[in-house]
């Protein structure tokens, strides 16, 4: 039996920052406090992604680092698409 990757307090940190990011951009767009489009839900986005992406690699779950790979890429072609225009 294999044993658990063992997590650092950063990491853990990183991971609990990247979903309370991603939360808390969901929450602005969906209240209409921010726009999809703007930087702000973003960068929320992009930074939110890459800490549960932390914590995904540390405990080795591929799932969830496969979709936060994604997710930042999303967002950092979103961000570089507005500073373009």
């Amino acid at each position: 039996m294999k044993k658990p990757a063992t997590v650092s307090k950063l990491t853990e940190l990183l991971g609990w920052y990247g979903a309370t990011a991603i939360l808390v951009a969901y929450a602005l767009v969906s209240t209409g406090v921010v726009s999809p489009h703007s930087w702000q839900y973003q960068l929320l986005n992009l930074t939110g992604s890459l800490g549960i992406l932390a914590i995904s690699l540390a405990k080795r779950a591929k799932q969830p680092a496969v979709l936060n790979i994604v997710w930042a890429a999303v967002a950092l072609v979103a961000l570089v698409g507005m500073a373009i225009k």
